[in-house]
């Protein structure tokens, strides 16, 4: 099994790269992967990325890429020359896409490809409300297998979703959970949540977490917590 470290993602989901580095500096070897998404991305630009894949620090940039497959292939390339481990697409552009985008990720610091399946904000009434029929359970099984055969190496999903998506799609393939909370703090605009060893035993091979760790009075103790309790989880169908 890998280093629990590395199945925590820290989500720095702040607005400069002055406030990252604070965060980062606290949070020390307790975590590895950082996540840099729109808010901090749009804030300080590719610089904040290269500053800290410079430091030693894995990034798995969240920018959820969806456009054509010329656009998409592009900006994958260019994430790569970055250094960036790990980074996302949206699953709803398309095969088309799709390949554009794991071809482009086998360049530069090739990265892990993640198709996003369905938000974890969005709960059926309002997946319907955008036209997709159905539940969300079958919109993610849907995307995530479009996604394997689109040669991406794993999907973003709610944990609620992940223990029929391993089942589905077996080992060998990555499933990143956001929308993790420890008992006890608030879901804030998560609408579907679960714990770390939930999320685990699920069989995710990746959870993220943000505010129960950054917003802490000790975030490197936090951080700790939550990886002994990713250590303690045991996924009831394997990972890898």
């Amino acid at each position: 099994m890998p280093d629990p470290r590395d199945r925590l993602i820290i989500a720095l989901d702040v607005s400069s790269a002055s406030e990252a580095r604070k965060i980062a500096s606290a949070i020390g070897d307790a975590a590895s992967i950082f996540k840099v998404g729109k808010q901090l991305f749009t804030a300080e630009g590719p610089q904040v990325v290269r500053d800290l894949v410079a430091s030693g620090r894995k990034v798995f940039l969240d920018l959820k890429f969806h456009d054509i497959p010329n656009t998409v292939g592009g900006a994958v390339r260019l994430a790569s020359e970055l250094g960036v481990s790990m980074l996302t697409v949206h699953a709803a552009g398309g095969s088309k896409m799709l390949r554009a985008a794991s071809d482009a990720a086998q360049r530069g610091s090739k990265p892990l490809l993640l198709a996003v399946t369905v938000l974890t904000s969005l709960s059926d009434t309002d997946l319907q409300e955008t036209g997709v029929s159905g539940r969300v359970i079958d919109q993610t099984l849907r995307l995530a297998a479009l996604a394997r055969s689109a040669g991406c190496g794993g999907v973003v999903c709610s944990a609620q979703e992940t223990g029929e998506l391993r089942r589905e799609l077996g080992t060998g393939f990555a499933i990143v959970n956001p929308g993790i909370r420890p008992t006890g703090t608030p879901t804030d605009d998560q609408s579907r949540v679960v714990t770390p060893a939930e999320a685990i035993a699920a069989g995710a091979s990746h959870i993220v977490v943000g505010r129960p760790i950054t917003a802490a009075a000790d975030p490197s103790t936090a951080a700790r917590s939550i990886i002994d309790q990713i250590a303690r989880a045991q996924p009831l169908t394997p990972v890898a």
